[in-house]
């Protein structure tokens, strides 16, 4: 026999035991001989061996011709030649596919053939692959040690087993590995054997199961007089399943078949893989929408604690002075996280999607807060609305004032620069909170924006000059174009078309100044950072200045009184790239697990003004389209020199009161947020129509009016709606007035992160009236371990 020598191979019948010991006969086998054993419905068979991996075995090619002959009635039914590798069917890597199996095997030359190509299919998977996957499977209670094949060989064994000529078979899951449920079931069914399923040639029927075998759906649908799989079948199949899972410790994948005389057959069982996790029972629902905008990209540990933190104290801080959240979350949830870097905020909290009560429409409508506590929110909102534009003109004269008193990082003494980050993170709280709240309480009597500026200024000045640094330290306001970053500076656009004219920041309404404000100190900080760690880098304390992002406030001032960087700073790396955040989501072991679009998330757009338009879908890359639509998951703060000339603006996430559909509104750009998926519904090319009053998403089926009455037809609009355009409230149901309109400004919550106690406080001047009963003290300072060096910017 050539490529196949069969005296130096042995035979383990499936019921030895060594055949239920994975580090011989291979998982496959192994999982079979147990099962067989516990009574489940397993044919019988045999495995082939290298002869030093199972001592005591019979081998030789006569033992093995007599082995097959018992199995095949010498070739008179056809066998099943299948690997058994000791690295396949584990707990972590199932390998399924990547091996030989050969069907329908009836004489002898066909099936020490078959063997042959079975053995030479453990080469398909290279060594590093294999490398620590031996053993991962698993043997019986009591089996340990190394495995026979780590003298040598490639661990694969051949199982052998009769061919079952199935009527109808599949594969079944003893969990849902789609949604991580461990209560339900899900079984794929084909007419005939599970082969043309698991090579993926034919997707067959799904069926959802119970535990317990009650039928929840199936996909596509059948008629109930000619399913596939009648309650019968589904009930032995779950039955099965539950059997497996009490022999294997755990729910299993299982390919099965029904022969002719409707006998269940087990062909395979092994453990379920890649089996998400499942996130908690009242798990948050997060999402990018509300500070993607802002932050885009991946923050770094340090542009978390300069920038989120604050954000994070002023948001709690508006939401509490306003009654739109209750307490004790404000207390003990941040309305802001971070997932793989990115900025995520709480949904629920900020009012984005309606809190969900028991009791029904009655409860829904109440507030979360006790009467009293109500009745002061909307005493302080009333002064607050009176109050609030004189406020934010001292807060924003105290910053401008401080920061043109500010040196050039490289003039300041390495103290002052630590004063000035250290101002900055103090001052920033009081801005996001006055910004929030100045966006949902005043009125946006002027539509300008601080990018609309931006645009204008960029539109004029940007012939007479281009370099970027040059171009914003003459016109600051275009800092509202680029996000804020300890790394490199994004480039400005190279060209926008004509933007109007340009008034100054004077001329911003009090929320556009107090963005700005924002972004200035945000620069400020970077610059100081930037400085620092030059500093640090010359003194032999860094290797690379851009190992300073990596460390954390504390860690750095910590040092700057002496006690040294971290020992493992030099092994940090920083943290990579990540795939954008799905626009709603729930947290799983520390992993985002999307949430399923008929949920919380029901319900498409939301119109964000502009009016009705329509147009070709463009995801904003490549060659521009006549009247185009711009598709995009978030609204980036980058994509707003795109906004000229779109006939339509369509995001998956985002706030109709964002700074984006703010802008867009300025250029009577069409506009809806929040639609679910929009980027896979809409691929370039499609003709598209956006209505900014409802939100509604349509696409068009294009027909030519004048061909189309001269045949006497009737022109096709759009036909698959997308939303129902409700506005969002993004103060809560508890701001009963503090409802915003879609014209009245940008989402009047920004960005922000955890509240804490120990968050920083405003400056004099800057601060927002206090309830006495605020869960937040008047007088906060920063963390005991974070020193705060207004003393020595004072001096």
């Amino acid at each position: 026999m050539t490529g196949f020598d069969a005296d130096g191979h042995a035979v383990i019948t499936l019921d030895a035991g060594q055949a239920r010991d994975a580090r011989i006969a291979g998982a496959k086998a192994a999982h079979l001989a147990r099962a067989a054993r516990a009574g489940l419905p397993v044919l019988p068979g045999f495995v082939v061996v290298p002869a030093a991996v199972a001592p005591g075995a019979p081998r030789g090619e006569v033992e093995l011709r007599r082995a097959w002959g018992e199995l095949s009635g010498e070739g008179a039914l056809s066998v099943v030649v299948r690997s058994s590798s000791v690295h396949e069917d584990g707990t972590e890597s199932s390998m399924a596919g990547l091996f030989e199996t050969v069907l329908d095997v009836r004489d002898w030359e066909a099936f020490t053939d078959a063997v042959r190509r079975v053995l030479r299919s453990a080469r398909r998977v290279p060594v590093r692959q294999l490398a620590g996957s031996a053993n991962e499977a698993g043997t019986e209670a009591g089996e340990s040690g190394a495995s026979p094949w780590e003298a040598g060989g490639d661990g694969m064994a051949v199982l052998v087993q009769p061919m079952v000529r199935a009527v109808a078979g599949g594969v079944m899951f003893g969990a849902d590995p789609l949604a991580g449920r461990h209560d339900r079931m899900l079984v794929s069914a084909v007419p005939g054997g599970p082969d043309r399923l698991v090579d993926g040639s034919v997707q067959g029927v799904r069926y959802q199961l119970t535990r317990h075998a009650r039928l929840m759906g199936t996909e596509p649908a059948e008629p109930r007089g000619t399913r596939l799989l009648d309650r019968v079948r589904l009930r032995r199949l779950a039955r099965l399943a539950r059997l497996a899972q009490r022999e294997f410790g755990g729910p299993q994948d299982i390919e099965f078949g029904f022969d002719a005389d409707d006998r269940l057959w087990l062909f395979q069982t092994r453990p379920i893989t890649a089996m998400p996790a499942v996130p908690p029972r009242r798990a948050r629902l997060l999402g990018p929408g509300p500070v993607a905008e802002t932050f885009p990209g991946v923050l770094q540990p340090l542009e978390e604690d300069l920038w989120l933190a604050p954000m994070s104290y002023g948001l709690t801080l508006a939401l509490d002075v306003t009654g739109s959240a209750p307490r004790g979350k404000l207390r003990n949830l941040p309305v802001v996280t971070t997932v793989d870097g990115r900025a995520a905020a709480d949904l629920g909290l900020l009012g984005v999607i309606p809190v969900r009560r028991r009791g029904g429409a009655f409860l829904a409508f109440l507030n979360p807060a006790p009467g009293a506590r109500r009745a002061a929110a909307a005493w302080r909102t009333g002064r607050l609305r009176a109050a609030l534009p004189m406020l934010a003109v001292d807060l924003m004269a105290d910053v401008d004032r401080h920061l043109s008193e500010l040196p050039a990082p490289e003039d300041m003494l390495t103290g002052r620069l630590f004063a000035a980050v250290s101002w900055g993170r103090t001052v920033l709280a009081p801005l996001h909170a006055q910004e929030s709240l100045a966006g949902a309480l005043l009125p946006q009597r002027s539509g300008a924006t601080a990018v609309g500026e931006a645009l204008a200024v960029l539109s004029e000045a940007r012939a007479a000059e281009p370099d970027d640094g040059r171009l914003i330290a003459r016109h600051p306001v275009l800092l509202s174009l680029l996000p804020p970053s300890l790394g490199p500076r994004a480039p400005l656009p190279a060209r926008t078309p004509w933007a109007g004219v340009a008034r100054g920041a004077a001329a911003l309404p009090a929320r556009e100044g107090l963005r700005l404000r924002i972004r200035w100190v945000q620069e400020m900080q970077t610059g100081m950072v930037c400085e620092m760690a030059r500093r640090l880098t010359a003194a032999g304390l860094v290797d690379d200045p851009s190992r300073v992002p990596l460390l954390r406030w504390a860690e750095l001032t910590a040092a700057s009184d002496g006690a040294g960087l971290p020992a493992d700073l030099p092994e940090r790396l920083p943290r990579p790239h990540r795939p954008a955040l799905p626009a709603a989501f729930r947290l799983a072991a520390g992993r985002p697990v999307p949430e399923p679009a008929g949920r919380a998330t029901k319900g498409a757009g939301q119109g964000a003004g502009g009016g009705f338009g329509s147009g070709t879908a463009w995801h904003g890359a490549g060659e521009r389209p006549r009247s185009p639509v711009l598709v995009v998951r978030t609204l980036d703060p980058s994509l707003a020199s795109l906004l000229p000339g779109l006939a339509g603006l369509v995001a998956e996430t985002g706030s109709v009161l964002s700074h984006l559909a703010v802008l867009a509104r300025e250029f009577e750009v069409p506009t809806a947020v929040g639609v679910p998926d929009a980027v896979d519904r809409f691929p370039e090319g499609t003709r598209m129509s956006v209505d900014g009053g409802t939100g509604a998403v349509e696409e068009v089926r294009v027909t030519v009016v004048g061909e189309a009455a001269e045949r006497g037809e009737v022109v096709e609009y759009p036909r698959a709606s997308s939303g129902d355009g409700a506005g969002v409230d993004t103060l809560g149901p508890a701001a009963g007035t503090l409802s915003p309109g879609p014209g009245s400004g940008p989402d009047p919550l920004g960005p922000g992160t955890r509240g804490a106690p120990n968050a920083p406080s405003g400056p004099r001047g800057g601060g927002i009236p206090l309830p006495s009963d605020s869960p937040l003290p008047s007088n906060c300072v920063l963390p005991s371990d974070c020193p705060d060096y207004r003393e020595g910017m004072a001096s």
